[in-house]
C-alpha cells in the first residue's frame, strides 16, 4: 500500500479534453493500476492497468481464505494465507504504513466496511476477528508487499449465511456525518491525470486542527468502484511531523479517475485517540460528444446476491 491518496468538486475542467465533472459533492474514484495506484508519489499516469482487488491470484501470489463460507457472528475468527507460486505460505513481508498487511472487508452492497490488521503466525497464517453479524456476500481485500516483491491487492469472496438485508447505494453527497464530526469533500477530478481534492474535518462546526497520525498519515482512504468492487487504497499528501503538513482540518489527496460510474469512499481519521470512518458515495460523470458531462447510471444494488 505504497500509494498516495487521491480525491468533490464543482468546477468543470474546460481545458481538459477528457474532463470529468462530479455531481454535487461528488469526487473521484477510480480504478488504479497495481503500481501507480499504490505509488505514494504518483504524478498522474493514467490508471489504465488492471485495477486491484479483482483477482485472487496475481504475480504468483494467491489469497486463500481458510473458510470462505461461514455463519453470522459479531466476532467471527477469520484466517487466511498468502500462498506463493509454489503453494507455500508467505511469511516475510515489507512493512507499509506501520503494518505488514492491511485487510479490508466490505459487503458486496458496499455496506459493513471494516479495515483491520491481522496477526501473522510463524507458519504463515493470518488471523483476525471480523464483525460478521450481518449476513451476505463480502469481498475481502489483502493489501501487502511480499519480501522481494511489489505491492499487491488480492481479493476473495467470503459468504456469510443468513438473511441478506441488501441495502441501496446511498446517494452522492458533499458531506458525511460521523457522530460529532462532519467531513466535507471538495475538489475537481480529471480522468487520466493527477487531481487534488481535499477532505476537511469539522467537529460541531469547529475545524479540527489536531488530527492524530493513523497508520503513518492524517487520513487513510479506501475507494471501491461500485460496478465491480475494483479497489484503490490511497493515502494523503504529506507526512505527519514533517514541519509542512498541517494536522487538519483539510487532508489533501491525489486521485486518478479513468472511468465514469459510482464509487464508495471510506475515510479513516483519528482524533482524541479514536479512529472514525466517514463514508461517501461519489458519482463520476462521463462527458458527451459536445464535452458536457452526462451522469453515469447508478449501480444496481437492489437484488440480494447481485454480483459486481
Amino acid at each position: 500500500m505504497n500509494a498516495t491518496g487521491k480525491f468533490a468538486g464543482f468546477v468543470l475542467g474546460l481545458a481538459a479534453v477528457f474532463g470529468i465533472a462530479l455531481t454535487v459533492g461528488a469526487v473521484v474514484g477510480p480504478e488504479p493500476s497495481e503500481s501507480a495506484g499504490h505509488d505514494e508519489h504518483s504524478t498522474g499516469a493514467a490508471a489504465s492497468e488492471f485495477p486491484g482487488g479483482l483477482l485472487a491470484t496475481d504475480q504468483g501470489y494467491t489469497l486463500a481464505l481458510d473458510k470462505p463460507n461461514t455463519t453470522t457472528a459479531p466476532q467471527s475468527p477469520t484466517s487466511f494465507r498468502i500462498l506463493d507460486a509454489n503453494g507455500a505460505p508467505a511469511t516475510r513481508y515489507v512493512n507499509s504504513h506501520d503494518k505488514d498487511l492491511h485487510l479490508i472487508v466490505v459487503r458486496r452492497d458496499l455496506a459493513a466496511f471494516q479495515h483491520v490488521h491481522p496477526v501473522l503466525d510463524p507458519a504463515g497464517t493470518w488471523t483476525v476477528p471480523l464483525d460478521l453479524s450481518r449476513a451476505g456476500d463480502y469481498r475481502v481485500y489483502a493489501d501487502f508487499t511480499p519480501a522481494g516483491g511489489s505491492n499487491l491487492t488480492l481479493g476473495a469472496d467470503l459468504r456469510v449465511a443468513g438473511n441478506y438485508d441488501v441495502q441501496a447505494l446511498p446517494a452522492p453527497a458533499a458531506t458525511a456525518r460521523v457522530g460529532e464530526y462532519t467531513v466535507a469533500l471538495n475538489g475537481t477530478v480529471t480522468p487520466g491525470a493527477a487531481s487534488k481534492v481535499t477532505l476537511s474535518v469539522n467537529r460541531e462546526g469547529t475545524p479540527v486542527t489536531d488530527l492524530q497520525p493513523y497508520l503513518g498519515a492524517y487520513g487513510h482512504l479506501v475507494a471501491l468502484r461500485a460496478a465491480d468492487l475494483a479497489y484503490l487504497h490511497v493515502h494523503p499528501e504529506g507526512t505527519p511531523g514533517d514541519g509542512v503538513t498541517p494536522a487538519g482540518p483539510g487532508i489533501d489527496f491525489i486521485v486518478n479517475a479513468p472511468s465514469a460510474g459510482d464509487y464508495r469512499l471510506f475515510l479513516d481519521f483519528q482524533h482524541q485517540g479514536v479512529v472514525r470512518t466517514a463514508e461517501f458515495t461519489v458519482r463520476v460523470a462521463a462527458p458527451d460528444a459536445a464535452g458536457a458531462s452526462t451522469p453515469a447510471p447508478p449501480a444496481d444494488h437492489g437484488t440480494p446476491g447481485h454480483g459486481h
